[in-house]
């Protein structure tokens, strides 16, 4: 991420995950979000992306239209909606690929984000 407080009110605010780990560690901090509906599970490391080599992949992932991650939702036409509504850009409204259906959106801090629906 190119600015930890940008992302976590992305991920807070508009993708509706909760903070569950705040940890200063030099001019960064150990940051992480989880879903508020499983707030002992997977965490999602909001880590910055200071160094170079992450600046480079992360920018040709970007360019090449590849999603950083993919989160599933229960109905994607829905959360599709519900997104546009918050302003979020996306590069690939939602489409069926054989019997999944996903999008792509910006996430803001320079990823693409996959959203799939089986």
């Amino acid at each position: 991420m190119d600015d930890q407080g940008k992302a976590l009110k992305f991920y807070t605010e508009v993708l509706g995950f909760v903070m569950k780990t705040d940890i200063p560690s030099g001019k960064y901090r150990w940051l992480t979000v989880v879903s508020p509906e499983a707030p002992d599970g997977t965490e999602l490391l909001l880590e910055p992306s200071d160094n170079p080599a992450t600046k480079t992949f992360k920018k040709a992932l970007y360019e090449q239209g590849i999603p950083l991650t993919s989160f599933a939702v229960e109905d994607i036409q829905e959360e599709y909606a519900r997104l546009r509504e918050l302003d979020v850009s996306f590069t690939m409204k939602p489409t069926k690929m054989g019997l999944v259906t996903v999008a792509v959106f910006d996430d803001t801090c320079g990823n693409l984000i996959q959203i799939a629906q089986q």
